[in-house]
């Protein structure tokens, strides 16, 4: 390489030299160079990274197939046994027992006899015969003795598009006004009472599910009451008369989650004793008679949301009362409820009021020993606030609790009467009054064998005339139980018990207090027990002992009328 470095030199200096001289000068030499091929380039520039992408190596799954044998075997058939899951029902029920009253030592027969029309889905129609009565007296009071008899019949259709309901009843009471110190010498024949009360229902609805149609109903009832008839034929009108006629309806229309409702309800009522304007007994004992007319109108709607959780009501109610003299009255409804964690609380509140109808038939269903003239007012509830919660805590467990305020105008009040009588019947006042109630329930229920069912409630009255709610109970507990055996022994246990009852007297005497210018007699605490036992020998016979009032206590459900003490009652049933 320095050798062809020297040859180049030299090379040039020849080349310029002869260049500045004339003439041409030939150098011969011999070199050695070597010459790299000539090449293009393709590839264009570009930044090379430093960071090195790996391969990906795939390993593909290898596919595996194992041999089967698949083998059919011969099933045989299963033999089917139908079983029938209902049990039987039976057309007719009869009940048949005895009994004695231990404080007055009479006997004391039953009967029951039920007829039904066992399972149809089109016709429901039967029949209801009940007897008892008590042939026995106390020793120290007057003639106690009393029968009932009821019978009811009942008719009805059931289709898709409407149902028909139909009833005829027949009551028949005895009783007598026992009182009073058997010590008098009065007679029992004129201290007797019998009321007769029978009548019948119809009603009529019609229920299409096609949202554009309008269902209705319609309905009428017609009831008799009557008192005894006095002994003389010639004073056969003495006595309380007494018919009811009803004509109800109702229809309502759904429009998306509204329900559009509207009630139209006249009530009647004629109530006579004696003839108008003359005189039985004494100048007291006059006659008279009270037309009592109730027209309501009703219109309501209902709506829900929330996915049906949440539901309200509200509407308003028109009455107008003909008693002695046409009066309006306009009744709030309004009321929301909303369900919380699938129905286990249901929380509620609302408002109303209304005008319920008095009757003579409805004091006698409150206390029978009431004396046969007497004032009828129809109750008004001006206003009526309540709210509470319910729900049930499990599928076996439900409970409410609530409370109400109402402000009561004529609220019946039961006092003894000494003006018609010795002190051995009641008559009626009324008064207003503001009446508070609280009430708790809870009800227990392990299907057909354990149920359990109880009710506190309390009353508080603050009346404008009187200091008390006289024969009207401040607490109340009612508690029912039933128990299932085995399905052989059926136990039944019910207790009721009352306390604050105080009655209006018109004499100091002992235990009697007194309070704004008003004689009290604290009536005793109340406690009622009755245990039944049933023993059933096969499914349509069985046999059974009741026994009723079981701590035996004389208590006072109405002043001066003790009731029996401790009774009890056996017998057979049968079905067929």
């Amino acid at each position: 390489m320095k050798k062809l470095t020297l040859t180049f030199i030299a090379f040039l200096a020849v080349t310029f030299t002869v260049q500045a001289q004339p003439g041409e000068t030939i150098l011969l030499g011999n070199a050695n160079r070597k010459i790299d091929p000539a090449y293009r380039i393709t590839v264009s520039p570009s930044v090379i990274d430093t960071t090195i992408p790996m391969a990906v190596v795939n390993y593909p799954l290898l596919p595996l197939k194992y041999k089967t044998n698949a083998e059919v075997n011969q099933i045989s058939p299963v033999s089917i046994r139908t079983v029938d899951l209902l049990n039987p029902l039976y057309k007719t029920y009869v009940k048949l027992g005895v009994g004695t009253d231990f404080a007055t030592g009479g006997i004391m027969p039953l009967g029951e006899i039920y007829f039904d029309a066992v399972r149809s889905r089109k016709y429901l129609y039967g029949g209801h015969l009940k007897h008892l009565s008590n042939w026995g007296d106390f020793n120290d009071l007057a003639t106690a003795t009393f029968d009932r008899t009821k019978l009811n019949l009942y008719f009805g259709i059931n289709e898709r598009k409407y149902s028909i309901r139909s009833n005829v009843n027949y009551n028949n009471q005895g009783l007598h006004y026992y009182g009073i110190s058997d010590t008098l010498g009065v007679a029992g024949d004129s201290l007797n009472q019998r009321y007769s009360d029978g009548g019948f229902d119809f009603a009529f609805a019609r229920h299409k599910k096609d949202s554009a149609s309008v269902n209705y109903g319609i309905g009428i009832m017609y009831n008799n009451f009557q008192s005894m008839k006095p002994p003389r034929e010639e004073f056969a009108d003495w006595r309380a008369r007494e018919n009811a006629f009803d004509f109800k309806t109702n229809a309502w229309y759904k429009l998306g989650r509204e329900i559009y409702a509207a009630d139209f309800n006249i009530r009647y009522n004629g109530y006579k004793y004696g003839e108008l304007d003359t005189s039985y007994a004494n100048l007291l004992d006059t006659g008279f008679v009270q037309n009592n007319v109730i027209v309501n109108i009703k219109p309501t709607i209902t709506t829900q949301f929330a996915d049906d959780r949440f539901k309200a009501k509200v509407g308003v109610d028109i009455v107008f009362d003909a008693r002695e003299k046409t009066r309006a009255h306009i009744y709030p409804i309004a009321e929301v409820k909303y369900s919380m964690f699938n129905d286990i609380f249901i929380p509620y509140v609302g408002i109303r009021g209304g005008l319920t109808q008095t009757t003579f038939k409805s004091l006698t269903r409150e206390n029978e020993f009431l004396r046969p003239n007497v004032e009828l007012r129809n109750e008004h509830k001006a206003i009526d606030f309540y709210g509470g919660i319910k729900g049930t805590l499990s599928k076996r467990v439900s409970f409410n609790i609530g409370a109400n305020f109402a402000n009561v105008k004529d609220i019946a009040l039961f006092v003894t009467d000494t003006l018609y009588s010795l002190g051995n019947k009641f008559g009626v006042i009324y008064d207003t009054a503001n009446v508070a109630t609280i009430e708790g329930s809870l009800s227990y229920q392990l299907k057909e064998k354990i149920k359990v069912d109880g009710i506190i409630r309390y009353n508080s009255y603050n009346l404008l005339n009187n200091s008390y709610a006289w024969n009207k109970p401040n607490l109340e507990v009612f508690l029912r139980g039933s128990y299932n055996l085995f399905d052989k022994f059926i136990i039944n246990l019910d207790l009721n018990m009352e306390q604050g009852r105080k009655a209006l007297v018109y004499a100091p005497g002992e235990g009697v207090t007194e309070e704004n210018g008003q004689y009290i007699q604290s009536l005793n605490f109340l406690a009622d027990a009755n245990l039944g036992v049933e023993y059933r020998y096969s499914p349509r016979i069985s046999a059974f002992v009741q026994t009723n009032n079981l701590a035996s206590q004389r208590y006072m459900r109405w002043y001066n009328f003790p009731v029996q003490t401790f009774q009890i009652l056996g017998g057979v049933t049968f079905k067929f």
